[in-house]
């Protein structure tokens, strides 16, 4: 085990934690004292039916998208009881570096899963609060996916989803494009099989890595039209520097390579003998899906191909030239854009 305080409560939390014991993966094997840690923002009410759940991508924490939570925004706390849950292996919940399972600690950190990650909060969700009904899920990424998963795993249950740059399952083009960045962080300098001696150690293999996000996570023409000086950067160094790899920096090598396995086997049609069709035709959710119009990551036309797959389903693309990042909201109008999207997806009846 080693430290790293990007992941302490004085960074992330408040959290609170719920434990599971013996909690048995889809891929085999168990983690003993499974620690799924989370926050809340608003007041539960007495018929438990103000429920919305927005689990975070790739990288994140329950900290990372607060800033859609608030008076007059969509997800208003006085309206709602929003959950914030954050994934196994994130580096707050149960992660390799933070483990005091010896058996599981760093490179022996079993493989996660999606289906994982949303049976755990429908137990936090089931077994702590007695929620049996969600208003909306919602997610960016890697929160697309667990939106997806929840859709399709607990269709009763889920009234209305959201999912934000993500698709049911990972294209092989996608597949391959996860590979390359898990190859950033294994075959740098140090990685030492996941056994390093701590995070400071793998500095260049976090830039590296940085680097390619910062090359398919936003547009062409966000740099072509050097939009990084709108968002207050004075070169592509500038932002490369302080927007990217200031990002990626701090956090621990494990933990992101855990979430990058998950986002590359991410796939629904599991749950219908893998028929992808059928997975998500069984949804019942009213569904926004909600693409970026020049995401190079999880292609719009891939999010439409899954939109046209479900039965209540509209595909509200959202403009940016931050492409897969419009969703940190660093433009106003990005943010507004996305926060009207789902103001009006809560309008409607389910």
């Amino acid at each position: 085990m080693i430290s790293n305080d990007y992941y302490s409560q004085e960074n992330q939390g408040p959290c609170e934690f719920f434990n599971i014991q013996n909690f048995e993966l889809e891929s085999g094997g168990s983690i003993a004292n499974l620690q799924i840690a989370y926050s809340t923002h608003g007041t539960l009410n007495a018929a438990k039916d103000n429920v919305i759940l927005f689990p975070h991508m790739f990288s994140g924490t329950s900290k990372s998208l607060e800033a859609y939570v608030g008076e007059g925004k969509a997800l208003d706390p006085a309206k709602y009881f929003i959950i914030f849950p954050n994934q196994i292996g994130n580096g707050v919940s149960t992660s390799p570096h933070n483990t005091d399972d010896a058996a599981i600690s760093m490179c022996d950190f079993p493989q996660i899963t999606i289906g994982d990650d949303v049976r755990a909060q429908h137990a936090l969700l089931t077994e702590v609060f007695g929620i049996t009904e969600l208003q909306l899920v919602l997610g960016w990424s890697m929160g697309a996916q667990q939106t997806y998963e929840w859709a399709v795993r607990y269709p009763d249950m889920v009234k209305r989803a959201a999912p934000i740059g993500g698709t049911a399952k990972t294209s092989d083009h996608n597949t391959v494009m996860v590979e390359g960045l898990i190859g950033a962080l294994r075959t740098a300098v140090n990685f030492n099989d996941g056994n390093y001696a701590s995070c400071e150690d793998l500095d260049k293999g976090l830039c590296h890595l940085a680097v390619m996000f910062a090359a398919i996570g936003v547009s062409r023409e966000f740099y072509a039209e050097e939009h990084w000086r709108d968002a207050g950067f004075e070169s592509v160094e500038d932002f490369l520097v302080n927007f990217w790899k200031a990002w990626f920096r701090p956090m621990d090598p494990n933990a992101l390579v855990c979430m990058l396995d998950k986002w590359q086997h991410a796939d629904v049609s599991k749950h219908a003998g893998g028929d992808l069709a059928a997975a998500l035709g069984s949804v019942k959710a009213v569904v926004h899906n909600m693409p970026f119009e020049q995401d190079m990551m999880f292609t719009e036309l891939e999010c439409r191909d899954d939109s046209a797959m479900m039965p209540n389903c509209e595909h509200k693309p959202i403009p940016s030239t931050w492409g897969h990042f419009a969703m940190f909201g660093v433009f106003p109008q990005d943010f507004g854009f996305i926060d009207g999207q789902l103001k009006d997806l809560l309008a409607v009846s389910a």
